[in-house]
């Protein structure tokens, strides 16, 4: 990735951090801003700009479809970088992951039935997994990456580690793909979800 990429994003992203923590100030400090609702944001911003590449973007396609994007280390990267940086000039941005975790933790209770396919380890199959815990389990499991149980990782972890937890459900169907998701994730949207597009709408 070259260097002058995440110039061109900082540039881009500090515009919008800035426009959000003046609307958080705008409202005496009662609006603050979850994670999904930046990306929201992002994908809004990419719309509102009329970027040429604006449909290259998940960000835009999920903003389009009111598709929420939950990240629970949004600062762990570019994005955070860009609101350290800022807050020395402007500090009090804040931003309010509890209020997305409520938000995930909800739509797992409420679903009448789950189902997750986990691509890598770490805080992402972890916050997930979590989620379900909360309704006592996903009723439909597959995790996609390479780590192996013995490394003692949580990304190494199989179903049945989950399922010990309450995050996969006892009796629940579930797997574990030792591959790069990058190989195997097209074959499994090609073989499920493409191929019962139709039907699916039909239902």
């Amino acid at each position: 990735m070259p260097n002058n990429n995440y110039s061109l994003f900082e540039t881009w992203y500090l515009e919008l951090v800035k426009q959000m923590h003046q609307e958080q100030k705008d409202s005496n400090n009662t609006k603050f801003f979850t994670p999904s609702e930046i990306i929201y944001r992002m994908g809004k911003k990419l719309d509102d700009d009329n970027h040429p590449k604006k449909e290259e973007s998940i960000y835009y396609w999920c903003y389009k479809n009111n598709i929420a994007v939950f990240c629970p280390a949004i600062t762990d990267g570019a994005l955070g970088d860009v609101m350290y940086f800022d807050s020395y000039r402007d500090a009090g941005f804040i931003c309010d992951i509890n209020a997305d975790l409520r938000k995930i933790n909800d739509i797992s209770m409420k679903a009448k039935k789950s189902g997750q396919i986990i691509i890598g380890g770490g805080i992402v199959k972890h916050h997930i997994n979590n989620a379900n815990l909360m309704r006592n389990g996903a009723d439909y499991s597959v995790l996609i990456n390479t780590a192996q149980e013995f490394d003692g990782s949580d990304a190494g972890a199989r179903p049945d580690e989950a399922i010990s937890w309450g995050k996969i459900a006892v009796g629940a169907k579930s797997c574990k793909i030792y591959a790069e998701a990058t190989l195997v994730l097209p074959i499994i949207i090609g073989e499920t979800f493409v191929r019962n597009f139709d039907k699916a709408k039909r239902t």
